[in-house]
């Protein structure tokens, strides 16, 4: 079993770069999106609690539409989910209980290059504030700023900051701060122990703003592919690793912000949930905040790398303080 399990591990390794989907698949006259709901615990169907997470539901993802997947990061807003693909797409879709509902998937107008190709288009981090959006292009280091309505681009920068950043180590995560201040995190080099943070004055998006170079300490092993500012100021931050024979794990910290802050300091959180088999799990990247009867509610969705041996999960939790 372990050998079996090995080799499955392995298949899935290879396919951990995301490739996209295959452009001569058909495209639906209508996309639509199918919920499953799913259990936090295959083997402990009643278990509803990880670290300081309560469990409130959890589906599997499925579409028609073969554009549908690769989601490296979303926004939850009034029923409905926003995403992102490493392919370059918007994904919109009504959160179910289950069953079937309308989706819409839209390759995002403006960015990097010519599009139409994931080198152009990967994209990996975002941001929403009310009508405007902040993409981060992996491979690009460049960060562009949206109106939402047409799905237009209004600013963009490659901050100097960011340029020496590898092709296939840029912006994993971003996060605005309430007062108006950005967080963008490298995903890094492997092996780093302390991977590139940088802290804007404003708006990433516009050239000359200033920034602060900090460092992200992730737990040992793991990597950063998102974070989010919680509604009293601190960070959440989703980290992931893979290895052979554990598949994938995600463990989930929380920061505050120092009020005083200096060149080179590293940010560390606290962890407060550990993801792992047999819990749900899978190549977990996308992670969102809203607020839910008094409640902070922490969505985390994973990226199925437009592979078959792979799932697009949706989990809520609730974050017990």
């Amino acid at each position: 079993m372990r050998i079996l399990f090995a080799l499955t591990a392995l298949i899935l390794l290879a396919t951990f770069a995301p490739s996209g989907r295959n452009p001569s698949e058909p495209l639906p006259a209508r996309t639509y999106v199918q919920f499953f709901p799913i259990p936090l615990d295959d083997e402990q169907p009643g278990r509803s609690r990880i670290g300081r997470l309560d469990y409130l539901g959890g589906w599997r993802i499925r579409s028609n539409d073969p554009r549908f997947g690769g989601i490296s990061a979303m926004h939850v807003e009034d029923g409905r989910v926003l995403a992102v693909s490493d392919a370059g797409s918007l994904i919109r879709f009504p959160l179910l209980d289950a069953g079937s509902g309308p989706g819409r998937i839209d390759a995002i107008p403006d960015g990097p290059g010519a599009g139409g190709r994931k080198k152009d288009r990967d994209a990996e981090v975002m941001t929403v504030e009310g009508n405007r959006a902040w993409i981060g292009f992996e491979r690009h280091n460049s960060l562009w700023r949206y109106d939402r309505d047409g799905w237009r681009a209004t600013a963009m920068a490659v901050p100097r900051a960011m340029r020496k950043w590898r092709a296939n180590a840029g912006s994993e995560g971003m996060a605005r701060l309430v007062d108006g201040r950005f967080l963008v995190f490298s995903e890094g080099n492997r092996g780093e122990r302390d991977t590139p943070l940088l802290l804007f004055a404003g708006d990433p998006a516009e050239s000359g703003t200033e920034v602060l170079t900090l460092r992200y300490r992730p737990p040992a092993g793991y990597r950063i592919t998102d974070a989010a500012a919680l509604p009293d100021g601190r960070i959440a931050m989703l980290n992931r690793r893979f290895s052979i024979f554990e598949g994938f794990t995600a463990k989930l910290t929380i920061a505050a912000l120092p009020a005083s802050l200096r060149e080179g300091m590293v940010l560390e959180g606290k962890e407060i949930a550990d993801l792992r088999a047999p819990a749900a799990i899978d190549n977990m990247e996308a992670l969102s905040v809203t607020r839910e009867r008094g409640r902070t509610i922490l969505w985390i969705a994973s990226d199925d790398n437009f592979s078959p041996l792979q799932r697009t999960l949706l989990l809520k939790f609730a974050l017990i303080d």
